[in-house]
This record gives C-alpha cells, structure tokens and sequence, in this order.
C-alpha cells in the first residue's frame, strides 16, 4: 500500500503462533477492527484448549497445530461445525499445515510470531507467495538474515517489523530517508536484574527470571530479557531490516521501556517513538501501514510517567550482548547457532536442569565449537548449523 491508500475493505490475516503472548495480542486488535481485518488462519504448536476457543470466536477457514496427535483431538473436537456445515474449518497439522496456513489464497498479511526455529519455514513459504509479513519472530532473521531478506526482494513480498523496538525505528527512518540515517538505537528495560550484583545472580529462580518489571510475555522471551539475549538477537534483527553496518547499532537501558527506540541522523537530530509498553500499538500499525487507526491501546502520560532514564549495559552482567555481537560480525551460520543453543539453554534453565548464568556459558561453548564452512545462504546449511547446536547444546555438561 502506498501513503495514498487506505484499509478500505477486509483484509485477511493469517496467524502463525495464534496462542502465544503476540498473537492473543494480534486477534485482539482484530476484534477491535472488524471491518478491516479477518482472521483466514490460526498455526499454534499444541495448545489445543486456547486454540479452539479462537476458531469459535473468529472462525478462520484454516488452522493447523505443530503436534500431529493433538490436531487429531482438535479436529474430533471441532466435528460440529463441520456437521453443521457452517464456519467449518480445516484442520491441519505439521509443516503441510504450516504453509497452508501462512499461504492460504484469501490471506494477505501473515503475522509470524511462532516462538524460535519453528516459524522459519512457513514464514519464507508467505514469502514466496507474495504475502505481507509482519514479523514478530525475530528468530527467522536471526537464523536466515540474508537468505530471508533476499527472498523478500526477490519475490516482491514486503516485511514490516513487530517488535516494538524494531516498529519504533521503522516509525522514526520515516522521519528521514535510510542514507541520512547515522546510528540507530535500541532500548532495553534491563530486565529483572538490572539492579542485582552480578553475584546475586548465581541464585536466581525461575519464578524470579519470569517475573519482568514492565512487560507480560511467554516464559521464553522474558527469560531472554533477563540475560539481555533478546537484545542481543534483536541487534541481529536489526541488522537485517535496516541495512546498518553492526558498530552503528546502540543498545541502551530503559528501565521505563516508554522510549521503544530512537534514530540519531547525520546532522545530529535523534527521532524517538514513545509509548506505554504495550505489544498492540506496534501490532495496529503493522496491520494498518502506512495508514494509522484511532485503536484501544492506553494512552501514554508523560507527566504521570515523571522521569525517563537511560545508560549503558553492564557487559560483564550480560555476557549475551557480546555472544551476539560475535556471532553477527562472524556471519555464516553463526547466528543460527546462538540462537539454537540459546533455545536449548532457556529450556533446560526453565527445566530446573541448569542455573541462570549457565545459560550464557552453554551458549558460548556451542559457538567456540562451531565451525562454519558454509556460506549461511542456503536453507539446508542454516537448518543443519540449527540441528547441530541444538544436539551440542543438550550434550553440555558444565
């Protein structure tokens, strides 16, 4: 769509990840919008309970779950509609089941917000068919960068950034043009342990890693926030939605996380979006863009929020940021690799098997091992460099 257009008639949105944190978030903005928006098709991984609950409220034609056994039961359990002949839904599973969903004909815009590795495929597959991706798991940047962003420009598709650190840089280059642009810089809460002494953190829970100050997310993404990964693997993302060499990427710690981002120019004039943390305001406006909705998400008071601060990461207490930097500036399957064994590190760390810190050190030890002699460019080097970390990463013993 060009500046020009508008949302006139409904457009069709897929959904990969339909019960995560982003896409609760997605179908609620739908709801509130619906004579802009319909829901064509809903991809969860095995939360069949949540997942039936949206296909009764939305009706999508599509859905698919990741577990094959538990779209079995979906499908037993969603037998009435087919019976009654309306609002039936087809029901899908795995990877067929995946793309169907992501590349259904009446879908235009697919929201791909599955947790980690797993939205990769189906998100290229949008690609290929010309859909508009909002793009929510940074992961498939992460891991595939070039080869996504080629395919991108390749294939005609268009990408619009979810984070709301990344919507909020896209928000401010419009301010600009992508030549003028001098650094850009992303802000971080700092998590729940920004103010603990390194050594207080050979202690921390679970329950104390999931508990962040500003933010409701899956147990994943704010595990990452804790240890500052999700940072690190969002300066990655970066990288590749805005075309900026790795030195001209700040990271900065923003205890209030009202500052999503900002983006300093080359006369000196630094462009930054605020707003309260809230995952539906960047959500609408990559539904909306480049038109802007009046919508539900809270208004941001700026005299109620008092004081703004920021200041740079402790390197030593958040060893991720480094582990990223490396990775990125190494290239290759590198980034496949971080962000495999740092999958497999939150699981067994949520799994009670390892400590917090231990996460930074599994990660660091996978990518001291690889080896890459590849290019990254291909599918299968990138799934292959994924696989391999995810073994090394479940083999380690600290």
């Amino acid at each position: 769509m060009t500046k020009q257009e508008d949302l006139n008639g409904v457009k069709g949105v897929s959904i990969l990840g339909s019960t995560g944190s982003i896409g609760k978030n997605t179908l609620e903005v739908i709801h509130h919008f619906p004579d802009h928006f319909k829901v064509v098709g809903l991809a969860a991984k095995s939360n069949i309970d949540l997942l039936e609950e949206q296909v009764r409220t939305f009706k999508p034609q599509v859905v698919a779950v990741e577990d094959v056994e538990k779209a079995r039961v979906l499908k037993d359990r969603l037998h009435d509609l087919a019976k009654s002949g309306r609002n039936s839904v087809e029901v899908m599973a795995g990877p067929e089941g995946m793309k169907s969903v992501a590349c259904h004909d009446e879908t235009q815009m697919v929201l791909s917000a599955m947790v980690g590795a797993a939205g990769l495929i189906p998100t290229l597959e949008a690609v290929h068919v010309k859909k508009r991706v909002l793009l929510a798991n940074k992961e498939v940047l992460v891991m595939a960068g070039e080869l996504f962003v080629s395919e991108v420009g390749k294939r005609g598709s268009e990408m619009i950034p979810v984070d709301s650190e990344h919507s909020a840089i896209f928000q401010c280059i419009e301010g600009g043009t992508k030549q003028e642009v001098a650094k850009i810089i992303l802000t971080a809460s700092g998590g729940p342990f920004l103010h603990k002494e390194t050594s207080e953190l050979e202690k921390v829970t679970v329950e104390e890693a999931l508990q962040h100050p500003n933010w409701k997310m899956g147990p994943k993404i704010t595990v990452d926030s804790a240890t500052m990964m999700n940072k690190g693997l969002e300066l990655i993302e970066a990288y590749w939605l805005f075309g900026l060499p790795e030195n001209q990427i700040q990271i900065l710690i923003h205890p209030q996380s009202i500052v999503h981002s900002m983006v300093e120019f080359v006369d000196g004039s630094v462009l930054a979006q605020l707003g309260v943390p809230d995952m539906k305001l960047p959500i609408q406006y990559a539904l909306c863009y480049p038109t802007r909705l009046n919508g539900s998400s809270p208004r941001l008071n700026l005299a109620q929020v008092g004081t703004l601060t920021f200041k740079d990461p402790d390197p030593e207490k958040f060893p991720a940021l480094r582990l990223a930097r490396a990775a990125l500036q190494k290239g290759g399957t590198y980034p496949a690799v971080l962000n495999a064994a740092n999958e497999v590190a939150v699981s067994k760390f949520l799994q009670g098997k390892i400590k917090f810190l231990q996460i930074a050190h599994l990660v660091e030890a996978v990518l001291e091992k690889h080896q890459d002699n590849g290019s990254g460019m291909t599918l299968l080097e990138i799934l292959e460099s994924d696989r391999w970390a995810r073994e090394e990463a479940l083999a380690w013993k600290a």
